[in-house]
């Protein structure tokens, strides 16, 4: 059991590193929310740290790309001319709503604020409520807090100087404006609109080389994100559960199990028979049994968070983070603890012609890192493919409603909607613990081949 717990502790640790660096792993780039112009009327009347722009309900109208600025030409103050385009973005609602962010929300209503922990690299570290920034519809942020603002749920910072000692100062919307380098590669450059001005502002550091469009920055984003949040929730309810089972299984030595012994039990003798017997070895498999259910019931507990609707469509394990962070430690545990067999048949394989073993060497010792990639890919894909199906589905009442002007549009909408999102709800309840299970078989048959002992006679 405690084998169990630290298992789970690492998966979690290592997550929360990578999570909480790059929340920011989709982009609403072409999308601007700065329909929410707030410069012909003024706030300042009332306080909007008390309560939540969410509870209005935007679900009838979406205000993805309903706006986009022009004659921004400098990087700090152009003068930014708000033109408002009416309609509904089905892509980046859904987008939205599978993305991470610093704020919890519960049924697009309700959103919760989370702990901001910023290292900038003028003034160190920073510590402060993701509430300063009043998040609302998107997750865009109404007001900036320092230099800080908050677009599509992520914090980024104004590159202009001269905000850093403000504290409180209302923001209009965003925007991201296309442009072209020298090599005329495409390139977005995003911007906040302040006082009908529009100011640069730069993305948190994400350390991809560039790949994802990533890059160092002048601050690093440590915060506690929704997905980080989840996966503490995730493990301290599995935590209660298996410790409430092994107190079970103590005072009733002997008796037939009952409550969540009933359950537990026949699925961990499930994957101890079925996946760990038959891939590792009858007298090999208890070294890394522990493993395998942490990782069974950590994608399963997760998966089937994401599946409840009104906690706001958390998607922690469709992120690439998460699923790499799995993927790695797979990886590493298999490779340290494989045998001389192993090894041997990836770079000196017996009884191969040389000549082969120069074509069979690059390739088995590519497929050492593409294993771990597939399991990576097809967890992240399949979670979010489901997510996106569904809200997709949800989506044909705005569409056919044309975001609430036509009612018959939105009766016919809904008459479609629900039949094929309680169908895709059904068939994801399905994938949760399918892919919880195909991700545990495939670590389970790498460790395997990692530690089998080979007869070559």
């Amino acid at each position: 059991m405690r084998k169990i717990f630290l298992s789970l502790f690492c998966c979690l640790a290592l997550s929360f590193c990578l999570v909480a660096q790059q929340n920011s792993g989709h982009s609403h780039d072409g999308h601007d929310h700065s329909s929410h112009d707030h410069s012909g009327h003024d706030h300042s009347g009332h306080d909007h740290s008390s309560h939540d722009h969410s509870g209005h309900d935007h679900s009838s109208h979406d205000h993805g790309g309903h706006a986009h600025t022009n004659n921004i030409t400098t990087p700090c103050g152009s003068a930014a001319q708000v033109i408002h385009h009416e309609g509904y973005d089905p892509s980046a609602t859904a987008i939205h709503h599978i993305s991470d962010a610093n704020v919890f929300t519960i049924m697009d209503m309700i959103r919760i604020p989370l702990p901001m922990i910023i290292y900038n690299k003028d003034r160190g570290l920073e510590f402060f409520m993701s509430s300063k920034f009043s998040a609302g519809h998107h997750d865009d942020g109404h007001y900036g807090y320092k230099d800080y603002v908050m677009m599509h749920g992520n914090i980024h910072r104004l590159k202009c100087p001269g905000f850093a000692d403000q504290d409180h100062y209302e923001v209009a919307g965003f925007d991201v404006q296309k442009h072209k380098d020298a090599a005329g590669k495409d390139h977005e450059t995003p911007y906040a609109i302040i006082g009908g001005k529009a100011y640069e502002i730069e993305q948190k550091t994400i350390w991809d080389g560039g790949l994802l469009g990533g890059g160092i920055t002048s601050f690093y984003d440590l915060s506690p994100t929704k997905n980080v949040v989840s996966m503490i929730l995730v493990c301290l309810l599995f935590f209660f559960l298996f410790r409430k089972a092994a107190k079970a299984y103590a005072n009733r030595v002997g008796q037939a199990p009952s409550g969540i012994q009933s359950f537990l039990e026949p699925v961990v003798q499930f994957i101890r028979d079925d996946v760990a017997v038959p891939f590792i070895g009858e007298g090999k498999y208890e070294r890394f049994f522990p493993l395998l259910l942490t990782i069974f019931f950590f994608i399963l507990g997760l998966n089937l968070w994401g599946q409840v609707p009104f906690l706001g469509s958390v998607n922690v394990t469709g992120s690439l983070t998460v699923t790499a962070v799995l993927a790695i430690i797979v990886f590493l545990i298999s490779n340290f603890n494989g045998n001389k067999h192993y090894w041997q048949h990836i770079f000196n394989m017996p009884g191969v012609p040389w000549f082969v073993k120069i074509i069979l060497t690059p390739v088995e010792l590519l497929g050492m890192f593409i294993k771990p990639l597939t399991l990576m890919l097809r967890l992240a894909g399949n979670i979010s493919a489901g997510h996106i199906a569904i809200l997709s589905f949800v989506g044909l009442i705005f569409i056919f409603g044309n975001a609430g002007q036509s009612m018959a549009g939105s009766i016919t909408g809904v008459a479609m909607a629900i039949p094929l999102t309680i169908f895709m709800m059904a068939i994801e309840l399905i994938v949760a613990f399918v892919q919880a299970f195909v991700f545990t078989l495939l670590a389970a048959s790498y460790i395997g081949a990692a530690i089998e002992d080979h007869d070559h006679h």
